[in-house]
């Protein structure tokens, strides 16, 4: 079985370097954040629903945002990235904004071996599995710290975007996943273009089956697979906002699929 570390230790180096700027960015609005608004979006607030008095644990979570935007719903969160610095500044923020909330730096594949318990809600969301070259071992994690009967959600932009070239003029890399990592020399970031960051990333495209098919060989069933026309982040190249405030690829508004979410319980087998 291939060894994925030299991949992950590439791209925990690009995330430590992202998340400085990230923080600081008008894409992520640290400031309204830190007043009381929340990052969350109404596509996940709408579909997971009430989570007061729920523990949840959240996958990738980058350097917080959401995970204490769930804590200020009355969830019991635990936040879990591969990037030290990410999850060095969600501590801070938690700290800043007197949460509760539990932060743990692990390669997601070996958090097994850093975490304890079961949780209520797994969640996940926008730009996470991309990093994951083999969503048995995905959903392995998430089986092993789902209760029975508990929640599993991710909200993920639709496996059709992966397949342009960044300025979505022609379709460059396979829909399926082929488990050969897609290799791109990644410049600046997706909330600061210009910023002074360049480095090899790698990463993984998984189509709706490859997803579904790896959940439910688990005993986690779909509740709903919902797919959306619009994005709620201006995260690509040549974006338009809509009326409705979401962001469409320019010449392609309403014909590409942007985001698909998927709410699944975990059934006993």
């Amino acid at each position: 079985m291939e060894d994925y570390n030299l991949y992950f230790e590439a791209n925990r180096s690009l995330w430590n370097k992202k998340t400085p700027v990230h923080l600081n960015s008008d894409f992520y609005n640290l400031p309204a954040f830190m007043a009381g608004e929340t990052s969350l979006n109404q596509i996940e607030l709408s579909e997971l629903g009430n989570v007061k008095g729920k523990s949840m644990l959240h996958l990738q979570c980058h350097f917080g945002q959401d995970t204490l935007s769930w804590a200020r719903l009355g969830a019991d969160v635990t936040g879990i990235d591969i990037s030290d610095e990410a999850i060095r500044q969600a501590e801070i923020l938690r700290d800043k904004l007197n949460l509760e909330a539990t932060f743990v730096r692990s390669d997601l594949y070996n958090l097994k071996e850093n975490l304890q318990g079961q949780f209520d809600i797994v969640f996940t969301s926008y730009g996470t599995i991309g990093w994951l070259p083999d969503l048995n071992k995905w959903a392995d994690i998430i089986d092993h710290f789902l209760k029975l009967g508990g929640t599993f959600y991710i909200a993920e932009f639709h496996p059709v975007l992966w397949m342009f070239d960044d300025n979505f003029e022609k379709i460059v890399y396979p829909y399926h996943n082929t488990h050969t990592p897609i290799v791109t020399e990644s410049e600046g970031t997706y909330a600061d273009r210009n910023a002074p960051i360049k480095q090899v990333e790698y990463g993984w495209n998984h189509g709706l089956g490859e997803v579904v098919t790896a959940l439910t060989s688990r005993g986690i069933y779909p509740e709903f697979l919902h797919e959306f026309p619009y994005s709620p982040y201006n995260c690509f190249a040549n974006m338009v906002q809509g009326e409705d405030g979401f962001w469409r690829i320019k010449g392609y508004e309403d014909k590409l699929p942007m985001v698909y979410s998927i709410k699944a319980t975990k059934m006993d087998r």
